[in-house]
């Protein structure tokens, strides 16, 4: 019946002339800022640095270590005392001192995939006796699918927003980037790539031939229509109701075309963000992410809960030609994109009701050359490696200038303070300010915590 009044639903929506889905109704959970804690963050920007980041070429470097581990990079100092990143990212230097920095968060699990699950809702990666790693309505939800349950903004934009596209792996999509459990109306709007020339999302405007004079007659028409029939009545009664009222306005609102128009940004700020098009000819597999997180950052300024940007195919999955890739691909956008971001957030005094957090499914192996998954590594590469690996956020009412953890000598396991991808995932639940040891129900009616892990009080200011 539920896959029945959706149908019903989207068709409805399409008699009025409105190509985006439905989204479905949400309950307003109580905001506490928890014990100890400042007021829960608005909003939040998750980039998922898809691949597995290399935590000791980047930001956990060992330059004692022997040349077989420590690499090619020299590490610089930054505005944060004790916290050294690659000599390829100068523009963290001065952003460092806006950020908490999680060096010891560890897991087993080396599969991308399931890994990529694990991160992104808190919750173990197994289904009876199997890892998860394709997607099933089964899933638990990733964290802005329950925002947008939980932490209903109201306004017309969507509260969980993908960017820039539904990502593949090893003949599946990879699991967490849709609603799971909780179905079609909390999946989020996949918005396409934003650096194209010819980006527009789909289905946010009306079809060409309705002015919006047509679409309200049509929207009158509907309603006079559910109040005589039944089934429409149905369709549209309650909450779905709201929801089809939310679909219009979105559709109809021109604060919702201005948010996603980043050619309104001034030059400058296109330049800094590395999403002017010729810093974008050159952004290799990153050549999206300066247009992604500018399009994250305006769209959190039009009241957006959530932004999931990913690094997309696989970016960080640096199994051979490591430092040629982390050299001519990753670290130019990586360092130019994401100090802007900060930065830019921080200028704009958003910095403090914004959660930003960056993380990957797993790190890469201390030593080169080094074996831990199928896909093996060349001489000069590194493997998966989720024995150790780091996690980085900033604002949203985290201890800015923070260190948190440490990875032993060799970056190869936490010597201090460990902590599992669900404790992450809890911990960005209750700077939203969300208790992760709530309970969700699935289409059964089994409960399910937001998250399984506990909340590293340590980070929060």
């Amino acid at each position: 019946m539920h896959d029945r009044r959706q149908a019903l639903t989207v068709g409805a929506l399409a008699s009025v002339g409105l190509t985006l889905p439905s989204v479905l109704a949400a309950n307003d959970q109580p905001i506490s800022a928890g014990k100890g804690r400042s007021a829960p963050a608005k909003s939040c920007i998750l980039f998922f640095m898809e691949g597995g980041a290399s935590h000791i070429d980047l930001w956990d470097l060992k330059p004692d270590a022997p040349s077989h581990i420590r690499g090619e990079y020299q590490p610089i100092t930054t505005s944060l005392p004790g916290f050294q990143v690659c000599e390829k990212l100068p523009m963290w230097g001065p952003i460092a001192k806006h950020l908490t920095v999680v060096r010891s968060v560890t897991h087993t699990i080396v599969d991308h995939n399931a890994s990529s699950y694990y991160s992104l809702t808190g919750h173990y990666p197994m289904r009876g006796s199997q890892l998860i790693r394709a997607p099933s309505r089964e899933d638990a939800p990733p964290i802005g699918s329950v925002l947008a349950k939980l932490r209903p903004s109201g306004q017309p934009l969507p509260d969980f927003i993908h960017i820039p596209k539904r990502m593949i792996n090893c003949g599946s999509f990879i699991p967490a980037q849709l609603s799971g459990f909780l179905g079609e109306g909390f999946d989020p709007l996949i918005t396409g790539d934003p650096s194209a020339q010819d980006f527009k999302i789909p289905g946010l405007a009306p079809l060409a031939e309705l002015t919006r004079q047509r679409l309200e007659d049509r929207k009158s028409l509907l309603e006079r229509a559910r109040l005589t029939d039944p089934v429409i009545s149905y369709v549209n009664s309650g909450r779905l109701q709201e929801h089809y009222e939310r679909a219009f306005s979105l559709v109809t609102s021109e604060k919702a075309r201005q948010a996603f128009d980043i050619s309104s940004e001034p030059e400058r700020v296109r330049r800094r963000y590395g999403a002017d098009q010729e810093f974008i000819g050159k952004g290799g597999r990153l050549a999206h992410l300066g247009s992604s997180l500018l399009l994250a950052r305006r769209l959190i300024e039009a009241g957006v809960r959530l932004v999931t940007v990913w690094a997309g195919s696989q970016a960080f999955d640096t199994h051979r030609e490591h430092y040629a890739t982390l050299n001519n691909s990753l670290c130019p956008v990586l360092d130019r994109a994401f100090s802007a971001l900060i930065e830019d957030l921080a200028e704009r005094s958003m910095l403090s009701e914004t959660l930003v957090v960056a993380v990957s499914e797993f790190g890469r192996t201390p030593k080169l050359g080094q074996i831990t998954s199928s896909a093996g590594a060349t001489p000069d590469g590194r493997d998966h490696w989720p024995q150790c690996f780091s996690a980085i956020l900033a604002g949203g009412g985290m201890r800015a200038g923070y260190l948190h953890g440490a990875s032993d000598r060799y970056a190869a396991l936490p010597v201090d303070q460990p902590v599992r991808p669900s404790d992450i995932t809890a911990t960005i639940y209750a700077a939203m300010g969300l208790d992760p040891s709530q309970r969700l129900q699935d289409n059964l009616n089994r409960p399910h915590t937001l998250a399984d892990g506990a909340v590293i009080e340590a980070l929060f200011a």
